[in-house]
Parts: structure tokens; sequence; C-alpha cells
């Protein structure tokens, strides 16, 4: 717990109305074991993040007279004693959460929507919101208060207007605009990081997938693209961005398509033109790199970074969330090798998660996956997916050493390595002082 601060557990009633526990301190989770927060796992909530309950979860806490640890399914009776959840918070980009919220998830009777669930409390001290978290990226690009929506709808209307046949646009006016996307705000905004969905069809069938779900499970949080962009609809999304755009990359592999790399070849071809027509900006692909030769391809045409998504440096626990489809662990590893060999600035996006990424054999996996590679950085990505679900699916029970001590291991052992949570542009690759502790201390 902080040192010197109380942290209250918070709860909600069965209106969601939320409530500071007068009795009960807070506690999290680390996997399926619950645990007292340390000092610094604990964070002010950054601004922009977001409160949720957990609907007929009952909270688990700390009697603050005891110290023994209870789990709590009503209201103290002076405040009706009516039946309570636990409450969440969902982090703003740019933080890594430490611990899941404390909550007798088994008494739940649905699966939850796909949110990174993150242990909250109050500090009694300082009257605000705490957070299980850490910071591992100071770009501010992404707070809510850059994105005005009275702004962006004329933005958005004129572009609609000057390509009225870019299917692409279309779909990306409606993740600006329904879905709130921020990287296709940016488009519009003409600014930083913009997206270049590509694929319909993907050959991972993720667990946590949030454009694309078999069952009514957990519903996809976004509508996937219905078809292929010509290079000629690419073009017109991509060039203007990277001519004029501040500080611009374009990326292919967004939230609402499968993986780019099922259309290489037509990716390829795209970025020859953008390239024919502009060297300005940075051009980024993310994907799940399940195909070796396609590395080779976009690395000859022109794309200077590539962001691999990993749940898991263990092909067991990789397999049990991706479910790969006609490729394996090792093509991954493959890609991962070729693009650094082709100069790529090669990153991992690393979907993290309480006693998970934190166990001892997952670091030494870790380990040895960065010291085969190179990887230049890893991106701190918090996993949005029900607890009982993710870790039942891996067959994982207990706890880890905690995710701070995982990232001071790392960090130690690999002092080039980086940390973030954003894709960069080029001039930004290796930033001054990188070596060290940047961009957080830890």
């Amino acid at each position: 717990m902080a040192i010197g601060k109380t942290i209250l557990a918070l709860v909600a009633d069965e209106q969601g109305e939320v409530f500071e526990h007068p009795d009960l301190l807070l506690a999290g989770m680390n996997g399926t074991e619950v645990v007292r927060p340390h000092t610094d796992e604990l964070m002010p909530m950054p601004e922009g993040s977001r409160l949720f309950t957990i609907p007929q979860t009952p909270p688990i806490g700390f009697d603050r007279r005891s110290s023994k640890q209870l789990t709590i399914d009503r209201l103290p009776k002076e405040w009706g004693g009516g039946r309570i959840q636990a409450v969440s918070a969902f982090l703003t980009p740019g933080y890594t959460r430490t611990l899941l919220p404390a909550a007798d998830f088994q008494h739940k009777g649905q699966t939850l929507p796909l949110w990174s669930y993150t242990a909250i409390g109050w500090c009694v001290e300082e009257e605000r919101f705490y957070v299980a978290a850490v910071q591992v990226d100071r770009n501010t690009h992404w707070q809510p208060d850059h994105f005005d929506d009275r702004k962006l709808e004329p933005l958005v209307r004129k572009v609609l207007q000057e390509y009225p046949d870019n299917r692409l646009l279309e779909q990306l006016a409606r993740c600006a605009l329904d879905y709130h996307c921020f990287a296709a705000k940016n488009l519009f905004f003409r600014r930083w990081e913009a997206p270049l969905p590509t694929s319909p069809t993907c050959n991972s069938r993720c667990i946590g997938c949030i454009s694309l779900q078999e069952s009514d499970c957990c519903p996809a949080s976004q509508e996937r693209l219905t078809f292929v962009p010509t290079i000629d609809e690419l073009c017109e999304v991509a060039v203007p961005h990277l001519r004029e755009a501040e500080n611009a990359i374009v990326s292919f592999g967004q939230g609402c398509e499968g993986d780019p790399i099922m259309q290489t070849d037509e990716i390829v071809e795209s970025v020859r033109q953008m390239r024919r027509q502009t060297d300005r900006g940075t051009i980024n692909f993310n994907s799940n790199a399940s195909i070796p030769g396609a590395i080779d391809k976009l690395a000859d045409a022109g794309v200077e970074s590539i962001r691999v998504s990993l749940n898991s440096a263990q092909e067991n626990f990789y397999n049990a969330y991706y479910r790969p489809r006609g490729y394996c662990f090792d093509d991954v590893l493959e890609s991962l090798r070729r693009a650094k060999a082709a100069g790529l600035y090669t990153m991992l996006n690393y979907l993290v998660f309480p006693g998970v990424s934190d166990r001892t054999d997952e670091i030494e996996a870790l380990a040895g996956l960065i010291d085969d590679i190179g990887v230049d950085m890893i991106q701190m990505r918090n996993l949005s997916l029900d607890p009982v679900l993710y870790l039942s699916s891996l067959g994982i029970e207990g706890r880890g050493i905690g995710m701070l001590e995982m990232l001071r291991q790392h960090k130690r052992r690999f002092p080039h390595l980086q940390y973030g949570y954003f894709n960069r542009t080029r001039e930004t690759f290796f930033p001054p002082g990188y070596a060290s502790e940047w961009p957080i201390q830890l």
C-alpha cells in the first residue's frame, strides 16, 4: 500500500453509483491471487481514464482495522445494505496496468466485454482516484483534449467531398465519428499517426479479437473492414497525410481489420507508389508477422518499421490466445529476425497481463527472444479481455513476481531496450537518452 496514504476500495451499488468503501482497503489481483498493492504499483489516475462496474461481481479488499482479506457483497447498513459490485478502471493510452481489480470473478454470470480491467481505489488524504499502473510512454498526442469532434466533423465532410468514391475514407470516417478511433481522427486532423486498414481476413482467431468474434461471448468492439482497398484508394489516404501532417506516420494493421499480411502484394505496390510521390513521413506495418517471406517484400518496398503482436514469448500460451491457422510460432520469430536483418525498426506489441507477463518462465522466454532478435522497443499494451476467460484459456493459476519487477529485469538485462505504447516517426526511433531509463524511471 502507498506509504502514508490510505487507499480505500471502490464499490458500486446496483444502479452503478460508485462509492469509496469506508472499511475496506484496496486490494488487487495478480493472476488468480489477491495481493496488497505495493507503493510503486499505484499512481494517481491519469486524465482520460474511465471507471466501469463489473456486474454481479463482489469486490475483495482488506479490512481497514484487522487487515483481514474480505469479500463484500452488501453495502454498509447505513447506506441501505443493498447488493454491490466491483469497480474497475480503464486506463488512458500510455499507461500499463500493474494489477487487476480484486473481485470474486467466479461469481459473475457473464463474460465481460473487451476492456483491460485495472485495480482502482480512492486516496483519502489526496481526495482523488489511484490506479494500479505505471507510465510507459510520455507521448501526449493521444490525450482526449486533442480530439474535439466539433472541429472534426467539418474536416471529415470536406475530405469525403474531395474523394467521393474512396471506400477507405468512408470506412475511416465511421471509425473517427462512430467508434472514436483516435488514429482515424488524426487522419482528418492531418497530424501524427493515421491508419491504413487493408484486410478483411486474418489467419489468427484471437480470443480477444476486437473486430470479429465467432460467438456472442464477448461482442467485438469495432466493425471490421469488409473489402480490400485498391492501391489508388490507399494512396489517396496516405500520400496527403505523409506530405502534410505533423510528425506523419501511416500504419497498416488497425483494430478495424484482420491482418494486413494477408494483403502483402497489394500493400507492397501501394507503398512503392507512395514513395514515388513523397519521401516524407514514416510507413509502419502492424501485424501478427505470420508469413516470413512477406517481411522481405515489405522492407524492399519501403516500409520502415514493424510492430509484431504477441501475448507471450512461449509457444503454448501464444497458440492458446492467437489460435493460428496455417502458420506457427516459429514463423513469427523468423519474421522478426528478417525484419531486424532488413533494417526495420522492430517492435513488439506485447499484450501484457498481470500474472502472465510477469511469470518467471515468461520473463526468461521473452528475454531469450529479445536477445535473439535484437528488438528495439516493446510496446506494453494492456490486454483487453475477461480475466477468467484469459487465464482459463491459458491454463494459468497463481501469480507472477509483479509487472514493475518484470519491467526492471528486462531493462537491467537489455539497457538499450525501449519501452513505449505508441509507434514513432523514424526521426524518433532512437531518441537521446534511450539507453538509460527513458522514458520512465523504473
